[in-house]
């Protein structure tokens, strides 16, 4: 058998397609979790990871092309792939590093869209170069695979439709399989070592470029041994679970008081417990106003959409004793979170929905609903429309109330919390809001109870009487009582066909960045980064 006769078997050249396509698509879905918890997942760092892809794979289309026509030596094809499964077989194991190195160098120097640009450039040092290579493919394998002109149409369809199928499959695969269970770094070394089979399978074949072939398996191998735990969170020693799900990053701390668990983020607080069965000290103690603005009582209904492990359903059946919470969460591997870190009593039902789905789906009304599904700059528009809280208004009684964590409070006019608000206020006519002290969150308190504050009066005053947690819960009460503002109306309004909520996120925190770090930001330009190290 002569040596390249691997390449006279077009099934191997099928499938050399197949799985770079599947390849191309892995890769890009694995970009979205690398990015996410740097960055959130929003549609704007879904457009930056799509786009530069697109790019990657037109340029490499074209330079593929070319490069097949002038030089159409297999050898250089397969080299591409070794290259390629090497270079996305280290993203694990460097890939962290390289995002944070850019965002502090993008912090310091940028004023405005920093999410965009730090996105942006991370995806195109890390993800480039490797979907580059992986586009040249498909020219390259044209010119192998075409015997002559009278079968030249089928055999390019079909090189296209295994393209296509290992597309498909490459956006399944991941998404359901292999990142829930093994994890994103997992994910990019399954799909480098199949890059890396195909081209090790061509080159043993040939019997050339021995040294570059164990240089790339050793290579392979110290990113699998050192790359494989996929630790985003890398500095952190408390941690007592870290992994995925479909749709999340998480990572559970115990920090001795409590335990807190972050989604899609390295910094943030989605949900916390106190060992002491205390208050948190959090918006959640701040979004108990809405019960006792409804003053209910053993039987009153609460829906928590945005569950995440219960911090404030425990709140709820704490300090309102006998009341019925209900709860809603898309991600099913966070209720099992909150029974396993979180101490959530089985007696709460959590469904694994989205929210407005959820109350598309059920009927019923309830005296309090508390929206609890905005992230960072991860706001899902479909749940913060007009249709969305008209949708809230029909399963709300008639002096119910609604209650809204707003997490980017901005003093800008036009900011993502003004459009919400307004659009609220466009649907219940009384609106109140308080900004939680030491933090960016602002809990919004709506109904078309017109007493609201005479309640929240009535129930702090019984409160005070009561055991030794209701007083707790009275002096909280009064003390955010007297920070609540009558919210007036504007003109800003969310709709299904129109709610730029990414856009006005980030601009809240371009305003945040500025806010924190304005001042590290003028000694580096105006002494640089000797400057900087010196006043730090």
């Amino acid at each position: 058998m002569e040596k390249h006769d691997i390449l006279k078997n077009k099934y191997y050249l099928y499938l050399t397609e197949f799985f770079a396509g599947m390849s191309v698509m892995a890769v890009e879905l694995g970009a979205s979790r690398l990015l996410a918890p740097y960055f959130s997942s929003s549609q704007i760092v879904w457009t930056i990871i799509i786009g530069t892809i697109m790019i990657a794979m037109a340029l490499g289309n074209i330079w593929g092309g070319r490069k097949a026509d002038k030089d159409p030596n297999p050898d250089k094809l397969y080299g591409r792939l070794l290259i390629a499964a090497v270079w996305i077989g280290a993203i694990p194991l460097v890939g962290k590093y390289v995002i944070l190195l850019i965002s502090a160098v993008l912090v310091l120097t940028v004023d405005t869209n920093f999410l965009i640009l730090a996105a942006f450039c991370a995806c195109m040092v890390i993800f480039v170069y490797p979907l580059f290579l992986l586009g040249t493919v498909t020219p390259s394998l044209v010119k192998y695979t075409v015997d002559s002109l009278s079968d030249s149409g089928r055999t390019v369809g079909t090189l296209n439709a295994f393209n296509t199928i290992g597309s498909i499959i490459g956006t399944f695969l991941p998404t359901f399989v292999t990142i829930p269970a093994v994890g994103t770094a997992v994910t990019f070394l399954i799909f480098s070592g199949v890059l890396l089979l195909l081209a090790l399978l061509y080159f043993i074949n040939r019997a050339r470029k021995r040294a570059g072939c164990i240089a790339a398996v050793v290579f392979f191998v110290l990113c699998g041994v050192f790359g494989h735990s996929g630790s985003f969170a890398f500095w952190e020693k408390d941690l007592v679970y870290e992994g995925e799900s479909i749709y999340n990053y998480l990572q559970v701390k115990d920090t001795g008081r409590s335990v807190i668990l972050s989604t899609n983020v390295l910094f943030g607080v989605q949900s916390v417990m106190m060992k002491e069965d205390s208050l948190t000290g959090m918006y959640y103690d701040y979004a108990l106003m809405g019960p006792a603005m409804a003053k209910v009582k053993a039987g009153d209904r609460i829906l928590v959409l945005g569950m995440g492990t219960g911090t404030f359903a425990r709140q709820c059946l704490k300090y309102f004793p006998g009341v019925s919470v209900e709860g809603v969460e898309i991600d099913e591997k966070i209720t099992r979170l909150a029974g396993t870190y979180f101490d959530l009593p089985d007696t709460v039902p959590v469904a694994t929905y989205d929210g407005r789905a959820y109350l598309q789906a059920v009927e019923g009304e309830y005296d309090v609903i508390l929206v609890d599904a905005y992230q960072d700059i991860t706001i899902p528009f479909q749940m913060s429309s007009i249709e969305f809280f008209m949708l809230v208004q029909k399963h709300l009684k008639a002096d119910g109330v609604l209650v809204v964590n707003m997490n980017m409070h901005s003093k800008d006019e036009g900011n993502i919390n003004d459009y919400l608000a307004d659009t609220i206020a466009a649907v219940f006519p009384h609106v109140y809001t308080a900004d939680v002290f030491g933090s960016t969150n602002r809990e919004l308190f709506a109904s078309h109870q017109e007493t609201l504050l005479e309640d929240l009066q009535q129930t702090v005053t019984a409160l005070s009487a009561g055991e030794q947690a209701s007083c707790e819960l009275s002096e909280l009460l009064a003390d955010v009582s007297a920070k609540l503002i009558p919210y007036e109306k504007g003109d800003y309004l969310l709709t299904d066909d129109k709610a730029p909520v990414e856009l006005l996120g980030m601009q809240v925190i371009d305003s945040l960045i500025q806010d924190e770090i304005g001042y590290y930001k003028e000694v580096f330009r105006e002494d640089g980064i000797g400057g900087l190290l010196e006043g730090m």
